[in-house]
Order: C-alpha cells, then sequence, then structure tokens
C-alpha cells in the first residue's frame, strides 16, 4: 500500500501540500510511520505528542518523540493530560477519556496553526479491532463499515476533518517501514494490559477466531471495505429522503411529516430517526433499542404520542407531525394558523388578514349560489369555507379561544359542545389550541379552521348572499 501512499493522501484524504497537517505521534511503529510517510511526501507536518500519564515511561516517551522531530526538522508541541481524573468526573471510560482529551489537544494545534487536517495512525489491525467493538455492541452499517480515510468529527470541529492514511496497512508492515526508515518506536506497555476492550480483542478474541479462519483479519477488513460502498448508497438515499420529508431542522429539533415518513421502509425510518438524533446531539451512540422505541411510535402510535429517546432527546407526534428534539426545545407554530396575539381582529370583505407566522386569511363576497354550493360539497381543503352571508353580520372577528367557548359543528344538527371538547375530538394539536384562530360573529363562533364551519351557517337551497373565506399557508422553507 506504501507504493499508493501518494494516490490516498491526495484522493481518500484529499490533502494539499500547501497546509500543514497535524499527526498525532505517540512514538509507536504506528504513528511514527505515519509521520514518516507525510514529511517523504513533502506534506508540512506539525508532530503532536499527547502524555496520558498513565504510565511511569511516558514521560520519557515523550522526550523521544521531540528529539526524533528535531532530527527530522520537524515542528513538534507536547501536551499532556490527567486522564483517570477526567475519567472520574465525567464518567467515562479509560479508553474514552483519554481520545477525548488527546483529540481536544490535537484540535485545539490544528485550530492554532490553520492545519488542514488532524492525522492518526489508525491501521488496517485497528479497523479489524474497531469492526468487532462494533459488531460486539450491536452496530448498524455504519459501525460495521469501520473508519473512513477522511471523516468529520463535529464534537472536537465541525470543518477539520481527521484522516488516515495507514488505514489498509498491517500492523507488521509499519514495524518493518520503521526498522527500514531508521526510526525506532518504543514499546507501550498498556497495550498488553487486559483491562481494555480494544487489547482483550486484540490478544483474545482475534487469535481464537483465527482458529477457525487462518484469514480472519483480512475477512473482516474486505467486510468493511465492502460495506464502505454500501454505506454510500445508503447515505444517498437517506439524503434524498431527507430533503423530502423533514420539513424543518434547526439545533433544537427535527421536524418530519408523518404521512410521508410513515410510509417509509423501516430500515429508511431508521437511519431518518439516527440522522437527526446526531443532529441534534453529535457523537451520540444511537441503539437498536433507542431506534426500535422511535419506529414503534412511527407505526402504532397515537397522534398524541410520545417517547424519550436518549441524550435528553424526545420524540412525539402532533396530527400529521412527527418531532425529535430536545427537551427545551422551542417547537415552531407555523405547522398552523396562529392568532398573532390576544386581542380580536376585525375581518369583512374584500380583506386579507396577517396571522403569526406567516399565514393569511382572505375574505370575499361571492354571487354565484349555485357555483357556490358546488364548490362546497367538493370541497376538501379544511382551509376555505363557504358560509351563509344573510344570517352574518357584515363585519366578523377573529379571535383565539376563550373559557367555556361552544360550538355548533356541521353534521350535528345545530347541537352545541364544548369548544374544548371538539378540539380533542378533532385532535387538533395540544399547544397550538390557545390561539387557533376562530371565526366569530359577536361571541358565536362562526367557523374553525382547518376543520368545520358551524351548523347555523352552512349554505342551503335558499342562500343567497354568500362569504367565501380561505386561509392560506407561509411559503415553504427548503430545509437543508
Amino acid at each position: 500500500m506504501l507504493e499508493n501512499i501518494e494516490e490516498i493522501l491526495t484522493n481518500e484524504c484529499s490533502l494539499s501540500k500547501d497546509r500543514p497537517v497535524v499527526a498525532g505521534v505517540s512514538g509507536g511503529p504506528d504513528s511514527l510511520c505515519l509521520m514518516e510517510v507525510l514529511r517523504k511526501s513533502e506534506y508540512p507536518v506539525i508532530v503532536a505528542y499527547f502524555d496520558h500519564h498513565l504510565r511511569p515511561e511516558s514521560g520519557a516517551d515523550a522526550r523521544m518523540v521531540e528529539k526524533t522531530a528535531n532530527r527530522l526538522m520537524l515542528a513538534c508541541y507536547l501536551g499532556g493530560g490527567d486522564v483517570r481524573a477526567h475519567a472520574e468526573e465525567h464518567k467515562q471510560s479509560i479508553e474514552e477519556a483519554a481520545r477525548n482529551l488527546r483529540y481536544r489537544f490535537l484540535f485545539k494545534l490544528a485550530r492554532q496553526y490553520n492545519a488542514q487536517a488532524v492525522a492518526v495512525g489508525h491501521t488496517a489491525d485497528d479497523q479489524v479491532e474497531t469492526v468487532l467493538m462494533h459488531f460486539l455492541r450491536g452496530s448498524g452499517i455504519a459501525g460495521l463499515k469501520g473508519m473512513s480515510y477522511r471523516s468529520v468529527i463535529p464534537s472536537f470541529d465541525p470543518e477539520i476533518p481527521v484522516v488516515r492514511p495507514l488505514l489498509e496497512l498491517w500492523r507488521e508492515e509499519t514495524v518493518v517501514y520503521c526498522a527500514v526508515n531508521g526510526l525506532r518506536p518504543h514499546y507501550d506497555s498498556s497495550n498488553d494490559s487486559l483491562n481494555f476492550q480494544r487489547n482483550r480483542i486484540r490478544h483474545l478474541l482475534i487469535p481464537n477466531l483465527e482458529t477457525y479462519n487462518p484469514k480472519f483479519r483480512e475477512a473482516i477488513l474486505r467486510m468493511s471495505q465492502s460495506l464502505k460502498g454500501d454505506y454510500t448508497f445508503v447515505a444517498e438515499t437517506l439524503e434524498i429522503a431527507w430533503r423530502e420529508i423533514v420539513i424543518s431542522c434547526d439545533k433544537e429539533a427535527v421536524t418530519f411529516d408523518n404521512s410521508l415518513l410513515s410510509k417509509s421502509s423501516l430500515g429508511l425510518q431508521r437511519n431518518l430517526v439516527k440522522h437527526a438524533m446526531q443532529i441534534l446531539r453529535p457523537g451520540v451512540d444511537v441503539t437498536f433499542s433507542v431506534l426500535e422505541r422511535a419506529t414503534n411510535l412511527i407505526q402504532h402510535g397515537g397522534p398524541s404520542s410520545r417517547v424519550d429517546l436518549k441524550a435528553g432527546l424526545r420524540m412525539f407526534r402532533e396530527e400529521n407531525h412527527i418531532y425529535i428534539g430536545t427537551l427545551d426545545a422551542e417547537l415552531p407554530f407555523d405547522l398552523w394558523p396562529q392568532m398573532p396575539g390576544e386581542s380580536p381582529v376585525s375581518i369583512s370583505p374584500p380583506q386579507q388578514v396577517v396571522l403569526a407566522g406567516g399565514w393569511k386569511i382572505g375574505c370575499e363576497r361571492w354571487h354565484l349560489p349555485a357555483l357556490a354550493r358546488e364548490q362546497a360539497e367538493r370541497n376538501d381543503d379544511q382551509f376555505q369555507v363557504w358560509l351563509d352571508a344573510e344570517r352574518l353580520p357584515d363585519s366578523l372577528a377573529l379571535r383565539p379561544r376563550h373559557q367555556g367557548d361552544h360550538f355548533s359543528p356541521l353534521g350535528m344538527d345545530g347541537h352545541s359542545q364544548k369548544l374544548s371538547d371538539f378540539f380533542v375530538n378533532e385532535k387538533v394539536p395540544h399547544r397550538a389550541r390557545d390561539r387557533w384562530p376562530l371565526l366569530c360573529a359577536g361571541d358565536e363562533i362562526v367557523w374553525v379552521p382547518g376543520y368545520r364551519p358551524a351548523h347555523p351557517y352552512r349554505l342551503t337551497d335558499k342562500t343567497r348572499k354568500i362569504f367565501y373565506l380561505s386561509i392560506t399557508r407561509p411559503p415553504e422553507k427548503i430545509s437543508e
């Protein structure tokens, strides 16, 4: 693979030679090989060593790395942190805490020196171990494909990528490369400790599996390479579906069109939910059980169903919308018509009134009763209505609901019911009820836009004067 390293650095890692690359160097054969490969390929290299303070000899390792970098005339920066204390404070494993502190240091350097990328020395062995770790956790295709040559980790930096040029080079090959190029790697005693999961996979699980298939590591590597292509297909499909199904997306909530989401395949539903969660909580580990709860709500949940997901995210349904959001998310109100305030607003034909969130309601007179009756009978848009103007005053009012409101909806032969019961029966979204616009004549509700007109003001064969009202939605927003 080293014969093709220039192609990998250029095409797979997308590196250029006009900006520095921060190389994470621990002093082991993998990272020294990475450093030398970048140097020989004439990339500006900044060597970075992070001391985890987990081994007595770590200070000597830092000095060795610094000495090697100086001999090769490379800039070198040393950092360190108390990994054990960080792990205890943040309730993390030693491995996770070490990774977080190390990457925080590397990306700080990258930002400070305007580096184009952070390079790490992950090899094919690391890839196999990573895939097995994901497999043991029950990961999907995103985990089983393993690491990529180039990726962005938003929790560390939303723009600067991590590159892994040695992903198809075996660890044994890096040892040989260092020997050939006069580099002397140090031996990290922590790599033998069975206290770490990765080491148990490396020293116990893989050798055992190789008794079943001597080429086991190569088989896992081929599988991850194959799944990368499949994952690309899934990602492209997901991007298309995202544009079609997502109504809005911001830092607090993602809103889906449930009629489209519920018709999607189960696999696509899971991927959409996972993508939404990772937008809201970058780096969150979305497990299968979380996705099961989410898809159960999509497929079987009622109109007001809700479920807690993970990492302070919840999912719930309102009418034809499904939200995934933070617990304190300010969810959009422009999905429905809403009064701009508490005060009534008068409306009379011909007039248009602007509501909250870009919604508008227009009122006009019609003088063709037969056409009005025909249109009303064929109408399936609940945001437009034809009313008997002879029973109504010339000026009507729009207002939010009041305590004790009653309504005589069309189809109940003039019988009245509490407006609150009507809202419940019609499944009006709970948080939209307080400012839902009501068309009124005096204190009497004439029309609940989006639902039904009042029975007394329906068109009849004797109707000669007609009010026509329609509500228009705001222009659709294009979600990225």
